[in-house]
């Protein structure tokens, strides 16, 4: 059986400030950082084989300090974040006001946004499934763990358990949370956790963006 570890990288400003993160690469803030550590206490004495890794700022660095030093990290493209276009770094109250129409298809049915410079959640959930399928091929079993964003984790999940579109509003996954899943050959994915955050002492709930 191969186990996987789903997380989703620590706080960063873009994250505090209620901004639209997409690839703009904002790195950890303090309490960011302190997330990843109490990730790593959290998992530590878990025997992990290989940590893959978003090339985002915040997504490696929760990586690097979640594998203290005694894990390979491997950057993996496939698990990037959404592109969002001019909306990137953008106050999501801002996006408000200036997108009306978009932005009222972003906060109900997301699956649905498409406009220039924006890769569309049907492409992350394609693109993060195939970074995943290829990777397993070299860990048939053991444990892995996967440090990505909100926007490749929610595709990604629905990809792996078949969920159909909407979807994305029904999952939920905090900063620096982890989520569990085993894989058969002849079951699939089973998800055991989704969206731990027992470790965290302070996090912010994102609903709406």
């Amino acid at each position: 059986m191969l186990e996987l570890y789903f997380i989703r990288h620590g706080e960063s400003a873009g994250n505090r400030e209620d901004r639209f993160r997409g690839r703009h690469d904002f790195q950890l803030n303090q309490n960011g950082v302190r997330q990843a550590e109490a990730l790593r206490d959290e998992l530590r004495g878990l025997p992990f084989d290989a940590v893959y890794s978003s090339p985002l700022s915040r997504a490696l660095k929760t990586a690097q300090i979640m594998a203290d030093g005694k894990i390979p990290v491997t950057i993996r493209d496939g698990f990037n974040n959404i592109s969002l276009g001019e909306w990137e770094n953008e106050f999501k109250s801002t996006i408000r006001e200036n997108y009306p129409d978009l932005w009222q298809l972003w906060r109900t049915v997301p699956e649905k946004l498409d406009f220039p410079g924006m890769e569309t959640l049907a492409r992350v959930r394609k693109r993060a499934y195939s970074a995943l399928t290829s990777l397993m091929k070299s860990h048939e079993d053991g444990r892995i763990a996967i440090v990505t964003h909100r926007a490749v984790l929610k595709p990604l999940f629905a990809e792996m358990l078949n969920i159909p579109e909407p979807y994305f509003w029904k999952l939920h996954i905090d900063t620096a949370a982890y989520s569990i899943a085993e894989y058969l050959p002849e079951r699939g994915f089973t998800f055991t956790v989704i969206n731990q955050t027992k470790h965290l002492r302070d996090f912010i709930r994102e609903d709406l963006g």
